[in-house]
Order: C-alpha cells, then sequence, then structure tokens
C-alpha cells in the first residue's frame, strides 16, 4: 500500500509541474481559486464562532 500511495503522490507532482510548465497562467488562476475558496471557509468558521460566542 505505501507503494501505491507514493506512485500516486509522484504523479500529482509531475502534472503539477507539467501543468505549470506548459500553461503558467492557467496554473497561477487554480492556485489563486483555490486560495480564494480557503480565505473564505476560514471566514466562514470565524464567523460562526463569533456568533456562537455572541450568543
Amino acid at each position: 500500500m505505501k507503494i501505491v500511495k507514493r506512485v500516486l503522490i509522484a504523479l500529482a507532482i509531475a502534472f503539477a509541474a507539467f501543468y505549470l510548465i506548459t500553461r503558467p497562467q492557467d496554473a497561477a488562476d487554480a492556485v489563486q481559486t483555490a486560495v480564494g475558496a480557503v480565505a473564505g471557509a476560514v471566514v466562514a468558521v470565524v464567523d460562526f464562532f463569533v456568533a456562537l460566542a455572541g450568543g
């Protein structure tokens, strides 16, 4: 099972490197979208806890 995990990780890294090299603008847009989604989720969690603490 460890070998399968290593192969999958290596394939994911190889795909990311290929995508970055062949389509840098699209790769940057994808990263920007992912970071925006994570930031939105963090803001939602913070808002939840603020509302929970506020009553």
